[in-house]
C-alpha cells in the first residue's frame, strides 16, 4: 500500500511539474554557406609488406596451439 501511494505521489508531482513548464522557445536558425575546396587526387605510396618465414611448416600453428596460461606455470613452494 505504501509503495502504491508513493508511486502515485511521484507520478502526480511529475505531471504537475511538466505541466507548469510548457514555455515554447522559438529558435531562429542561422544559415551559413560552406565552400569545400578538397583535392580528390590520391597519391599511391608503395606498400611495404613483411612476410614471416618459418623454418618448419606448422610452426605458427603449433605455437598458437601450445599457449600457456598463468595456471600452467609451476609454483614455487
Amino acid at each position: 500500500m505504501k509503495t502504491v501511494l508513493t508511486f502515485i505521489a511521484v507520478l502526480f508531482f511529475g505531471v504537475t511539474v511538466t505541466a507548469q513548464s510548457t514555455k515554447e522557445i522559438k529558435v531562429e536558425p542561422i544559415t551559413k554557406t560552406v565552400e569545400l575546396d578538397i583535392d580528390l587526387t590520391k597519391q599511391q605510396e608503395p606498400q611495404k609488406e613483411v612476410a614471416r618465414l618459418y623454418r618448419y611448416k606448422n610452426s605458427r600453428i603449433k605455437k598458437e596451439l601450445a599457449f600457456r596460461t598463468k595456471r600452467n606455470r609451476a609454483k614455487l613452494a
